[in-house]
Order: structure tokens, then sequence, then C-alpha cells
């Protein structure tokens, strides 16, 4: 397969054009897509307004102005919340009855939304889900992927290189996957976000100025992970070697267990994959 051929001839309409959608515009231009091969749906005049400045891209107010090229190999980035997937799916769906060929290849950033339910409002069956999630603002993502498999290896080489713009993926074989996805890493950063918290928080209330805490906790926090990273040996064992017996780190630890943090983690991302599961129940009933 010869990737930067099939990537030369796509051109990518994007629905929305909030920030991951910009992520993805940002990270494909940065990875050698040009911006005649971008469009972008947006209704909202100011930010369609930044997109076309900063990004050059060609930007509809509407999806009903949505003009595809048959001859090049169209792909759909639905980037919109799941509560307007349904509706913006009817005025799509009238827009790939007219593909000349297979039509283009949807794919769904959209949480909760599930590829039956995708493929019946489309009236279409070349779709894909992604979960990203916000560190690709930055280009250090992941995105987790699935597709059935009547989905062929160019379409899932197509969108991989899109969501590959934006940092890693993973795919998964079961679709029930994509909500643990979703808790674990599309979910995750709020959790990162919230340690972080507690860790600057903490650090003022013994003392430390809030820019003192802030750079040693967000230091350590990005230390730790690139350490982890370039470690080929399990998290418990680099936790092992930093907890001395008897000694500050082991009295820290001792207190998160008796408060039982690790099972109230895996109880609030559990909580998270059955909100996933929940949405998908919900949203598949239109």
């Amino acid at each position: 397969m010869n990737t930067a051929n099939l990537n030369q001839n796509a051109r990518i309409t994007f629905i929305g054009g909030g920030n991951m959608g910009r992520a993805l515009i940002s990270g494909l231009l940065v990875n050698g897509f040009q911006s005649e091969q971008i469009s972008v749906v947006e209704a909202n005049p100011a930010t369609s307004q930044n997109l076309q400045q900063d990004f050059g891209v060609q930007v509809l107010d509407s999806v009903e102005r949505i003009d595809f090229d048959f001859s090049k190999e169209n792909v759909v980035v639905m980037a919109i919340k799941p509560q307007d997937f349904h509706i913006v799916s009817k005025t799509l769906s009238a827009k790939l009855k007219h593909a000349t060929t297979a039509g283009p290849l949807i794919v769904s950033i959209a949480a909760g939304i599930r590829l039956q339910d995708m493929s019946r409002w489309l009236d279409h069956a070349r779709c894909i889900r992604a979960m990203p999630n916000t560190p690709a603002l930055i280009g250090m993502g992941i995105t987790g992927l699935f597709a059935q498999a009547t989905i062929n290896d160019t379409d899932r080489a197509l969108a991989e290189t899109i969501c590959k713009a934006v940092g890693q993926t993973v795919w998964v074989h079961e679709e029930k996957l994509m909500d643990a996805v979703t808790a674990v890493s599309g979910s995750g950063p709020a959790y990162v976000f919230a340690f972080l918290e507690a860790l600057q928080t903490s650090g003022e209330k013994l003392g430390l100025d809030s820019v003192t805490a802030r750079k040693l906790a967000y230091a350590t926090l990005e230390g730790a992970t690139q350490l982890a990273h370039n470690s080929d040996e399990h998290a418990g064992v680099l936790r092992e070697r930093v907890t001395s017996k008897g000694g500050t780190t082991a009295a820290a630890l001792d207190v998160l267990k008796q408060l039982d943090w690790h099972g109230a983690l895996e109880k609030a991302i559990e909580a998270a994959n059955q909100r996933g599961q929940t949405m998908g129940d919900e949203l598949g009933k239109n």
C-alpha cells in the first residue's frame, strides 16, 4: 500500500471545527497534507474566520454546502457533539446518496455513537469509530479506533493516518471496548488534571508558594511518566523502587492504601465506562 499516494489523493471534510477538529487539521497540515485538501463545516462565524485565517482551509457554513469530488478519496470526520450526530446525519445522508463510488469514509470522534446507529442514520456502511483525547491539542494524544471486519485495510490506514497526525493510535477488536477507551484515555486527562490540582494544593498547604508548588507537581508528573515510558518494567516495580521501608514515600502510600485510592479510581473509571454504554443506548434510540 502506498500511503503517500493515498494521502495525496485524500480530501477531508470536517463537520465541526471545535478544539478537536482544529487539532486534527493542524496536525494534518504539519504532517504533509495541503490546505486545499481540507474543508470544514462550521456554523459559528468567529470560529469559521479563525479556521480560515489560521489554516487557509475552505470553510462552509452548513452540511448542505458540501460538494464531494468523487474522483478523490473522500473522508468525512464527524467532529461534533454526540447529541447533534443524528440530526447532522440526516442532512449528510442526502449527500452520500449522490456518490458515484463507494462514497466517503466516515470517521466519527463522537463519544457513544455506535457504528450500527451511525450506519443506520447515514444509510452508509463505510464507517469507523475513533476516540482521541485532549493531549491531541499539542500533538501528544492517543486515539482508540474500531472498525467492522468489512472495512478494508486501505480505509483503516487512512483513518489511522488522520488520527496519527495528533499522536498515537491503538485498535480494539470489539466495539464495546470503545467505552473502555473513552473511560481510560478519553476521560483520562481529567483524572490527571485532578491529581495535579491535588498535588499542587497539598504543596501550598505545606507552605510552598503557588509557583513553586506548581513547578514541582508538574515536573514530577512529567518526569515520572517519561521514566515509566522508557522502562520495560511494570509501574508497580517502579513504585516499589521509590518506596523505602519506613520512609516518607511509604508513609504517604500507606495513607492512600487505607483510603483505597486504587479501588476508588477503578470505580471512577468503571462509572465512565458505564456512562459510555448508557449514552450509546440513549443516543441509539433516535
